[in-house]
């Protein structure tokens, strides 16, 4: 382990008017709200990838940070190095969870007997340090866009001998994210789309899709993972279109593919707005169709349209994004995990720190405002006034099929409807949520 993080002491909670910045002003981890601990409602994860994997390197420059582990020259080595520091980080943090990718925790291989090999060696690694520190896996993914061999996707792949690797890779790491407990396994299509339809066959790729999620459910089962399988949506970059573009189309090609009760959402901010949404539609509609899952923190920037993956800051959008996942029930096996990562001058381990814990921070408070919005719950109050009627008459039988639409316009002509516009008051609503934001 290196002395990166010796001078960060272990982040507790020291209330709002803490005046050390390495400490949680609003995060008290054992306090309960509406029942559950913050830990229970928030389910907090640490990522791999930006937290230890990146560097710092963009597509205009190269990596800024020079960690330790990225020193290190032996590629088992450094893989073994980084891990020691994730683990000292996790515990620092005292956050309950940590996510990750396959080839983040692995040193580079080329051949599916090295893959096994190693990644196999890794996960004794990680379940040791699971057993000593307590830290649990929330779920863990296979990356199939990273290494040139996916440059025209994973699963959606021309090319089979492709889509057979990718399988190798899917089966050992969801039996890895099994044998280390893991909560849920996320399928991330990062290149599971087309850059032209030129030379894309759609048809044959969304088959392909579809067989494969359905064999990864089909694992599922066989090995006996009692958590969620989740696809994470997304519309574009860095192909031009994705097959998993929102929560709404990945639930139309679940139903499509008869697995619209086995596999749930892990949804982004910064993907529901790189496909024109907000991030509380996409709750909300995965609320709708019943495959809530799980949530990768972060946001992008509103004068850059690309997936910047920044640390949330916006405590409006996050606490109304809380009432509306407490309103459905909170996280099953899913939680809260920081797919967010500290920008190419932030280069300090300090830096690591201060994007994290500020995080933590914001969803606690985005957890006491919703909190308070539900206990008073005047949203819902309004919406169950403004749909008065759809419980009994007209209105009842025409969901329930019963009524014919001669039956619906006889029910305006017989009874002389004409009704008035009544107000959606949504300035009074947006005054009730910013009322909540604290």
């Amino acid at each position: 382990m290196s002395d990166f993080f010796a001078d960060i002491p272990k982040i507790t909670y020291q209330g709002p008017d803490a005046e050390s910045r390495m400490a949680y002003r609003y995060y008290d981890k054992n306090k309960k709200v509406l029942g559950k601990t913050m830990e229970e409602h928030l389910r907090m994860a640490i990522c791999y990838w930006h937290t230890f994997c990146w560097d710092g390197f963009d597509i205009f420059g190269g990596g800024t940070f020079n960690r330790p582990w990225h020193k290190v020259t032996d590629a088992k080595e450094a893989a073994d190095a980084k891990l020691d520091d994730a683990f000292t980080f996790f515990t620092k943090m005292d956050l309950p969870y940590f996510c990750f990718h396959d080839v983040d925790v692995m040193a580079p291989v080329e051949t599916p007997q090295e893959h096994i090999a190693e990644l196999g060696r890794m996960v004794d690694q990680i379940g040791d340090r699971i057993e000593k520190t307590g830290v649990q896996l929330l779920w863990g993914t296979a990356n199939l866009f990273s290494h040139p061999r996916y440059m025209a996707g994973g699963a959606t792949n021309p090319d089979a001998d492709v889509v057979a690797f990718a399988g190798l890779q899917v089966r050992e790491c969801l039996n890895a994210t099994h044998k280390l407990g893991g909560s849920n396994y996320v399928l991330w299509g990062g290149r599971e789309g087309y850059d032209t339809l030129l030379n894309t066959d759609l048809r044959q790729e969304r088959d392909q899709f579809g067989r494969f999620l359905s064999m990864v459910v089909e694992h599922k089962h066989k090995i006996g993972f009692k958590g969620d399988i989740l696809i994470e949506p997304k519309p574009h970059e860095p192909t031009k279109n994705q097959y998993d573009r929102d929560v709404a189309t990945v639930h139309g090609m679940l139903t499509e593919f008869g697995l619209q009760n086995e596999v749930k959402v892990n949804i982004e901010p910064n993907h529901a707005t790189l496909a024109g949404h907000s991030f509380e539609h996409e709750i909300e509609m995965a609320n709708a169709l019943g495959v809530f899952g799980s949530i990768d923190i972060n946001r992008g920037d509103p004068q850059n349209g690309w997936d910047t993956d920044q640390f949330a800051y916006d405590l409006r959008e996050v606490t109304l994004v809380m009432y509306y996942i407490l309103k459905a029930g909170g996280f099953g096996n899913g939680g809260f995990n920081f797919d967010a990562k500290v920008r190419r001058q932030s280069n300090d381990a300090a830096d690591l720190f201060h994007g994290h814990v500020g995080g933590a921070d914001l969803l606690a408070r985005a957890l006491l405002g919703a909190a308070d919005m539900i206990e008073k719950d005047e949203l819902q109050a309004f919406k169950d006034a403004r749909y008065t009627g759809w419980d009994k008459g007209h209105g009842k039988s025409l969901l329930d099929g019963s009524l014919s639409l001669d039956q619906l316009a006889d029910v305006a002509k017989n009874e002389n409807l004409t009704p008035a516009p009544k107000s959606g008051r949504q300035e009074m609503l947006e005054n009730i949520v910013n009322d909540a934001v604290k």
